[in-house]
């Protein structure tokens, strides 16, 4: 399980992306298609083509890491269905640990919790 301070944001690319592609090639995915900074810390998630499989990209200071997981049966699902393509959506860490979990997102409800004004 990642713990991740409150700081780290984490972007999911609606698009499939090229499950094939080196820490550089990604990084150029999160730059010229999502327009989001891949040096800032943050978490980037893309999913492969077929579903089965993602990657996460982010910098810890010292260079680019970049996790994966293949999921044995099933694919990951998520609610970017109404997100226009090139695009990212922003979820929570827990959405991220479900997303991995093989959870499908789009059936997810979040209670109501207190928001700072």
């Amino acid at each position: 399980m990642l713990s991740l301070p409150p700081s780290v944001r984490v972007f999911l690319a609606v698009e499939p992306i090229d499950m094939r592609k080196s820490f550089d090639a990604i990084s150029l995915v999160v730059e010229s298609v999502l327009k989001k900074d891949p040096l800032s810390g943050h978490l980037f998630v893309f999913v492969g083509k077929r579903g089965h499989l993602a990657r996460i990209l982010f910098w810890d200071r010292s260079g680019y890491v970049l996790i994966s997981k293949r999921l044995e049966k099933g694919v990951f699902r998520f609610m970017g269905d109404k997100t226009p393509p090139g695009q990212s959506i922003e979820i929570e860490a827990v959405d991220l640990m479900l997303l991995l979990e093989g959870i499908d997102l789009a059936g997810a409800r979040r209670r109501a919790r207190w928001e700072p004004a």
